[in-house]
């Protein structure tokens, strides 16, 4: 009787083992090397929203798509997180009671921005690895963050009312310095490189 149960204890083990090793493209995949340095920290820089997604399919494009997807949302969420700390200092200076239906505007423009501004984001870097049987893609998304800045100041300027009474505050003239840095930014992308002889 010990012998059957020290037998079932090495095929149940055997079996186990057997289990875990998993195919070797399996063991591939799962190699850390196949991260990309910055997926786990994408690259921070004050002209850009960044954001990372991956995601998996057995379709190389839907994997790509999937984590776009992603990366977009998590770029909206920045987005958003920004702009209503804009709007949170916009309240603060000027008063909510007295100031409840600019805070209205103010909030409909931005939520106009969010919206839009995703259009302008583009994808940075990508890298796409087999998974098992699956394909894993890695994406990294930007989104200029001065064209965000400078959608926000087109729409409040729109409201007369509501521009008058922002361009009062601490808010305005920190928006108005990043849309100015923006502005220049893009006029030196536009000018032609020196050439040399």
């Amino acid at each position: 009787m010990r012998f059957v149960a020290f037998t079932a204890v090495i095929l149940f083990s055997l079996v186990m083992l057997a289990g875990c090793g998993g195919s070797p493209e399996t063991l591939q995949a799962s190699k850390t090397g196949d991260i990309p340095d910055w997926y786990p920290n994408a690259p921070q820089d004050p002209l850009y929203a960044r954001a990372a997604n991956t995601a998996v399919s057995q379709d190389l494009q839907i994997a790509v798509d999937k984590a776009s997807t992603g990366a977009r949302a998590e770029l909206g969420r920045l987005v958003e997180t920004k702009v209503n700390t804009m709007q949170k200092r916009f309240e603060e200076e000027t008063g909510t009671a007295q100031e409840a239906t600019l805070i209205q505007q103010f909030t409909q423009a931005t939520k106009l921005v969010v919206s839009t501004t995703l259009n302008g984001s583009r994808m940075k870097d990508q890298k796409t690895v087999r998974d098992g049987a699956m394909w894993r893609a890695y994406v990294l998304m930007e989104l200029p963050l001065g064209a965000a800045n400078a959608t926000l100041m087109d729409e409040i300027k729109k409201n007369k009312e509501l521009y008058t009474r922002f361009r009062a505050t601490e808010a305005f003239k920190d928006l108005d310095a990043e849309v100015q840095r923006y502005e220049e930014w893009k006029k030196q992308q536009q000018q032609p490189a020196p050439t040399t002889n």
